[in-house]
């Protein structure tokens, strides 16, 4: 149904896209039968002078790359956070603008206060761990625990909520949607 009418009906030839690709199965007596369930395929024309294709082996990024980027977008997305938040106070009039500021403290300091709260439970975890303290047994836990691991990751996506609700709240208050910046910090 798919196939042109020139079209070989060989096995080991099949069309990928608009490419023939030939598959090497590499079986040539019983004793390598344990390959069967794995196929090389090559593409014609792009290999040309290769009798074998090498398996190639998944190019992974460094852990310490990952990281970096990491951290590069987390300064990215503050960056644009403040950047949002400035311009959505400074174009309020000055009267206007403490009592705003008044506002967003109040709506957004119980939240900020329980971020830093999880932040500094994640330091106390790595403290215990790092001082071989088991805290399991002391608090009378089981072994299935949060770790400080667990309980930073948790800090680091309440870090990133909070502020960004916030810079919502800061733009939608400045530009007069009221009634969606007050639903914010709910």
């Amino acid at each position: 149904m798919f196939e042109s009418p020139g079209a070989s009906h060989s096995p080991h030839l099949r069309k990928l896209g608009n490419r023939a690709v030939v598959s090497d199965l590499g079986i040539s007596d019983p004793a390598n039968s344990v390959q069967e369930g794995y196929v090389f395929p090559l593409v014609l024309g792009e290999m040309k002078g290769a009798s074998l294709p090498l398996p190639s082996a998944v190019i992974m990024p460094s852990p310490i790359l990952l990281w970096r980027f990491k951290v590069m977008l987390f300064f990215l997305w503050g960056f644009i956070c403040c950047k949002i938040g400035w311009n959505s106070v400074m174009r309020m009039s000055a009267d206007l603008r403490d009592l705003f500021l008044y506002e967003a403290f109040l709506y957004y300091n119980p939240l900020l206060l329980v971020t830093m709260i999880f932040w500094l439970w994640g330091v106390s975890l790595w403290v215990f761990s790092q001082g071989s303290v088991n805290y399991a047994k002391i608090f009378d836990l089981d072994q299935n625990h949060l770790t400080h691991k667990d309980i930073w990751k948790c800090s680091v996506w309440m870090t990133i909520i909070v502020p960004t609700s916030m810079t919502a709240y800061l733009y939608l208050y400045s530009h007069g949607e009221v009634s969606l910046a007050a639903s914010q910090p709910v």
